[in-house]
């Protein structure tokens, strides 16, 4: 009875402290999208972005023309383009990572981010517009996880099924950028190729309301299950037997889990380009933050992917005159981050 009393105040301590850290997280999160409001070419104070949201929500009359335009026409679908591609990213890695029972497992994995970088390419190289890009990249980037699926399906013969399926899409990865190597070789050197280079380094300067309206839906089909289904990812964390035991179907989970982390990463893609590490070492951060529970996991690695990916998207167009390539921060965060988690594995191997 002593130990039902004393279990019982030590998870309303857990729930509150979860609690606590969501709402500074959430806190992280306005301040955040605050300093992306204020920060650019044209900064804007934090009194004038409040009067302006306040006039747009209550319909008064627009005091300024030059803040509401570099407001709600610039920023504010950059910012929630960031939100949603960082959010996604963290969600799909925290999926993979489960799914596959590795940390260093990342949404691109099974070959998305090749695939969509080579149906990008190819739109560019044949002078298709924003749209015809979008839908290239996200389609490739589908077609390049069925056929790492399908290849890995082919050749497996009762093994380690999941082992295969990492090799496949390492291989397919590996087969689709060599593609997008020769769509670069062969692009006009002094028009097409810099704008398929500036589009593989990943960046939001060409977002627009269209972009975010196209990305929206395959989004959200592959966010929503994987926030339902978040018990069963913990069970698959487990290996296959213990999630067998528990009542869960491994081999049928997995695949949804997998077709939903690829709708996002694809539709990612397709819109920003190629942003790396985001979807590696947010859920790493998100774990140690707040445990390894995934029904906690998600919702706090898709606040703090939203909140990193804004973030670096306001220091890549503040840093310097020339806005920088978003890729080329998050590799700069990333790899020392990775080379941390290695020295971390080694040193817990070592005890």
């Amino acid at each position: 009875m002593k130990a039902v009393q004393t279990a019982e105040p030590m998870a309303e301590k857990r729930r509150a402290r979860t609690t606590r850290k969501f709402l500074l997280m959430g806190v992280v999160l306005v301040c955040v999208v605050l300093l992306a409001c204020a920060t650019g070419q044209y900064r804007l104070h934090v009194r004038e972005i409040l009067q302006a949201v306040n006039n747009r929500l209550l319909g008064y009359p627009v005091a300024d023309e030059t803040i509401y335009a570099v407001l709600f026409h610039v920023r504010f679908p950059r910012i929630l383009a960031a939100l949603l591609i960082g959010a996604g990213l963290s969600i799909a890695g925290a999926a993979y990572q489960g799914v596959f029972k590795n940390p260093m497992a990342s949404p691109d994995l099974l070959g998305a981010s090749a695939g969509a970088s080579l149906g990008a390419a190819l739109a560019i190289l044949l002078d298709l517009n924003f749209a015809g890009i979008h839908i290239m990249g996200f389609g490739m980037g589908i077609l390049a996880v069925v056929l790492t699926y399908a290849v890995a399906s082919t050749i497996s013969y009762g093994g380690n099924q999941v082992l295969t399926l990492v090799l496949t899409g390492m291989v397919v990865g590996a087969l689709f950028q060599a593609f997008v190597s020769i769509t670069k070789y062969v692009a006009d050197p002094y028009s097409k190729l810099p704008v398929i280079t500036f589009w593989l380094m990943g960046g939001f300067a060409s977002i627009s309301i269209q972009s975010i309206l196209f990305m929206l839906l395959p989004l959200l089909l592959g966010i929503i299950p994987l926030v339902l289904l978040r018990w069963r990812i913990n069970a698959l964390s487990f290996g296959e037997e213990e999630a067998y035991t528990l009542g869960v179907d491994a081999r049928r989970i997995r695949m949804v889990i997998i077709v939903c982390a690829t709708l996002i990463t694809s539709s990612c893609v397709a819109v920003a380009g190629v942003v790396g590490w985001v979807g590696l070492i947010i859920p790493h951060l998100s774990r140690l933050l707040m445990g390894a529970d995934y029904k906690v996991l998600l919702p706090a690695s898709a606040l703090a992917g939203a909140a990193f990916m804004l973030l670096v998207d306001t220091i890549a167009r503040g840093l310097f005159i020339i806005e920088l390539p978003i890729g080329i921060l998050t590799s700069i965060v990333g790899a020392p981050f990775f080379i941390f988690l290695l020295l971390k594995g080694k040193k817990e191997t070592l005890k």
